[in-house]
């Protein structure tokens, strides 16, 4: 198993360009991979306004912030994913996309390259079984925004070994994360408990218990929650939540799973949280 100094990120969205930013930031090169120019553009901006943001918080020094820019690449080219170490797919939660990513990655990967997948929900199992070497394929799921949250979860497929378990823990340690090595399940450990209770949440407010506001103070102010479960939801992505549910409702085939059917409402109406504008709540464009 080749030494992890470059990282190849697959996807240029939230958690892909956080991703790229966290590793740039504790020094190593990233290459950022997406289908088109303006993807990879608008994902190496957000990282540029990323680090300005710290550096004005004097969270990272001004030199820190360039050199950690400098590092990141942005490709459309997956051959550029050839001297990766570890490769980290962080696409859209579906599994065929994840699929189709997967194999694609998995014929340019170098010998000993790890290949992990940032999926919150998607059964690490079988996306290990589309790759030539599934003992180095395991889960590596990482919270938004990434750059501020410490913990990664390090899933464990029925393929995965334990040196790959090893060196995923070590490089999460590198980037100054907290990881935890959990059992491949439907939404692992966090997002196990989290979804269910924001789609309570969103049952709640679709029964007329309590505004959104008052939901989510409730959260706050009664549990000590830093934010509200709705508004958490908008931050996360209510796609992203349906998909989550609709993978836990499918994969335990228990009706306490059952997405909110205002969640699914707000989905087809396109209210899909903070990166639509508006969700549980309105935001500034």
């Amino acid at each position: 198993m080749q030494a992890i100094e470059r990282v190849g990120v697959i996807g240029a969205g939230t958690m892909g360009n956080g991703i790229a930013q966290a590793c740039a930031v504790a020094g190593f090169d990233v290459v950022m991979i997406d289908v088109a120019h303006d993807a990879v553009a608008r994902g190496v901006a957000t990282i540029e306004a990323s680090l300005g943001r710290l550096q004005k918080k004097d969270r990272i020094t001004a030199e820190a912030a360039r050199a950690a820019l400098a590092r990141v690449h942005g490709a459309t080219d997956y051959a550029e994913l050839e001297v990766a170490g570890l490769i980290v797919e962080a696409a859209t939660e579906s599994l065929d996309l994840k699929l189709r990513i997967l194999r694609r990655a998995d014929e340019i990967a170098g010998a000993g390259t790890i290949l992990a997948s940032n999926t919150s929900s998607i059964s690490i199992t079988a996306l290990a079984a589309v790759v030539r070497a599934p003992d180095r394929f395991l889960g590596m799921h990482f919270f938004n925004p990434v750059p501020m949250m410490a913990l990664v979860e390090l899933i464990r497929g029925l393929q995965t070994s334990e040196a790959t378990v090893a060196a995923a823990r070590g490089f999460a340690e590198r980037l100054g994360k907290t990881p935890i090595v959990v059992k491949n399940s439907p939404g692992f450990v966090v997002n196990r408990i989290l979804c269910p209770m924001i789609n309570e949440a969103i049952f709640a407010l679709q029964e007329g218990l309590a505004s959104a506001e008052d939901i989510d103070n409730g959260m706050r102010l009664g549990c000590n929650h830093p934010i509200g479960p709705l508004a958490l939801a908008d931050m996360i992505g209510l796609d992203v939540m349906l998909a989550v549910m609709n993978v836990f409702y499918a994969d335990f085939n228990d009706p306490k799973y059952r997405p909110a059917p205002l969640l699914k409402e707000m989905v087809a109406a396109g209210y899909l949280g903070r990166k639509a504008g508006r969700g549980f709540y309105r935001y500034d464009a």
